[in-house]
């Protein structure tokens, strides 16, 4: 089952022929942890109108299909997108490279590196009608060429699908306590011992980031919720 959901904040009329043009936002799953803080966040900011993707699907076939349908709703009501979120992604197998089967690895790049890529394709056409269009993606220190290998537990699906992400562009929100984090410190008790963030303040934190970022003014960058630039 899938759904993509809009939030949108009720003006007053007095005010209605005044209003600014709002600026538009898509955010893919966003039925909890990230996305969900994500979307709480911006529904709190004035003038915005916040599209939220969200799904279940079972394939990563299924997956793609929902990518590709997002844009097509911010196309009917709003024209144009201002700001792409691509936060959907999985991490289920927690396992080493010498014993990590393909279909698990498959299964990863197919949601975590080309589910993000769907959908910054289907939605470009909307994102070229903005006038300060920008696209960010939610990834992760593990998908750092330099710093990932290191890391003292098994994640070879996980990191390999976020280093393909991390070529196509990236912002990185840091540890955060979601249901991955949490399930992946029970497979490997050294997960716990790494600082952990709340969504919300992952959010908090991506937004200000999104904020002050400019496109064309430098190269992508692979970046903490605290602004630390970390080598790719």
């Amino acid at each position: 089952m899938s759904r993509t959901s809009e939030v949108i904040k009720a003006q007053p009329s007095s005010r209605a022929l005044h209003r600014p043009e709002p600026t538009v936002y898509l955010v893919s799953g966003a039925n909890k942890g990230i996305g969900l803080a994500l979307v709480t966040a911006l529904a709190a900011l004035p003038s915005t109108l916040v599209f939220a993707g969200a799904g279940t699907p079972s394939t990563a076939t299924a997956l793609h299909a929902l990518a590709a349908q997002y844009p097509s709703k911010v196309k009917e009501r709003a024209g144009r997108l201002d700001v792409l979120i691509a936060n959907a992604g999985m991490h289920t197998i927690m396992e080493k490279a010498v014993e990590v089967g393909k279909e698990a690895m498959l299964e990863h790049f197919e949601v975590n590196a080309l589910g993000p890529l769907v959908l910054f394709q289907s939605a470009h056409p909307l994102l070229a009608r903005s006038p300060k269009p920008k696209f960010l993606i939610v990834s992760t220190m593990l998908g750092s060429v330099t710093l990932g290998p290191g890391v003292p537990f098994p994640c070879t699906p996980y990191g390999t699908s976020k280093t393909a992400l991390n070529w196509i562009a990236v912002k990185l929100p840091g540890l955060v306590a979601t249901d991955m984090a949490t399930a992946a410190a029970k497979v490997d008790p050294a997960l716990g011992g790494f600082p952990l963030i709340t969504p919300q303040e992952s959010a908090a934190a991506l937004l200000g980031i999104l904020g002050t970022a400019e496109r064309g003014e430098e190269p992508a960058k692979l970046m903490g919720h605290d602004g630390v630039v970390y080598a790719w």
